[in-house]
This record gives C-alpha cells, structure tokens and sequence, in this order.
C-alpha cells in the first residue's frame, strides 16, 4: 500500500494530475472535492457541519484504505503552509496510514497564478467540482485564498524522505504524473 498526498494551490491540477496518476498506475484517486460535493448540497464547506461531516468521511475513508488490500490511494489537499492546523492534519493522516506500515508520499504542486486561473475554468475541474462552477466566485476565491494563504512551501520546509516539488505550469498533467510514477516508482 502506498499513500501519496497531492498537494497546492487551488487549480494547480491536483485533481488532474491524480486522474493522470490513475491510469498508469494501479493507485486510485480520492480527490478533495468527492467529500466536499457530497455534503454540499446539504451543508456548505465552511461551516461548523460542513467541515464535520467532510473530516469524519475522509478519516473514515482513510482508516479503511490504510488496511485495504489495494495498491494505494492518492489524496488531495490544498496545504496553508503558513497554518499549523494544516501541517498537523497532514501529520495526523500520514500517521494513519504510517501506523500500518504504509509508506507515504508527498508531492508539491506549484504553477505561475495565470495558468491556475486558466485552469480553473478548464472542462474537466467543472465535471468533478460543481462547487467551482460559478467562475466569477470560484475565482475571487482562489485570488483571496492565494492572498491570505502561504499555499507553496519554502525550499527545505518539507522534510519528509518521500517528497517531490514540481513546477508544473508549463507541463502537462501527463508529464505531471509521469514524472510522479518516475521518482517514487509507483
């Protein structure tokens, strides 16, 4: 089993990147937004519900992955770097999967704020986010969020032995993911 975190900014291409992974590895995706679409049209991200129901699925979901006999799950989160809750939620979920004898994986995603606002319009971020539909909103939100946020980590911030940062604003998820499977193996 193995545990890959994909992490950074909104409209980075976690998400793409993970389908990518997907289909040249037998990992399987468990993006950020399948629990945030499932409990949106009940309770709103954000709000005390919201993120309760949101973090017990994702643990749960997590605590059966981490003793499943797949060959692992790829997870995706956008990480405040500048927010200890962040570094301590990222800890508690690799522990999860550490206490099993999982490895885990870590890797950075960084692009230049244009392309992630061209791909926060892209087809295939809208059929997997409903939420980021609403273009005009999704994008306040992702400026405002880049704006407040620390969302890449400094060089050297990020000590974990299984870790790779990746500018991936002039690559394509494919190359992304390619360049993923190259450096862990997978």
């Amino acid at each position: 089993m193995k545990f890959i975190i994909i992490v950074g900014p909104q409209a980075v291409g976690k998400m793409t990147v993970g389908h990518e992974l997907e289909k040249i590895t037998d990992l399987k995706l468990f993006h950020n937004h399948l629990t945030i679409e499932l409990v949106h049209p009940f309770f709103d991200y954000g709000t005390e519900a919201g993120n309760r129901l949101v973090k017990s699925f994702r643990q749960q979901m997590f605590e059966e992955f981490a003793v499943s006999d797949l060959y692992g799950v790829i997870f995706t989160f956008v990480w405040r770097f500048d927010v200890q809750v962040d570094w301590d939620y990222v800890e508690k979920t690799s522990q999860i999967f550490e206490s099993k004898g999982v490895e885990v994986y870590i890797v950075e995603l960084q692009a230049d704020l244009d392309e992630r606002l061209e791909r926060n319009k892209s087809p295939h971020r809208l059929e997997h986010k409903p939420t980021k539909r609403d273009i005009v909103w999704s994008e306040e939100h992702l400026k405002s969020v880049a704006n407040k946020f620390r969302l890449n980590s400094f060089d050297g911030e990020v000590t974990r032995k299984n870790y790779i940062k990746i500018n991936n604003t002039n690559l394509t998820a494919a190359e992304t993911a390619k360049l993923i499977q190259e450096r862990f193996d997978l």
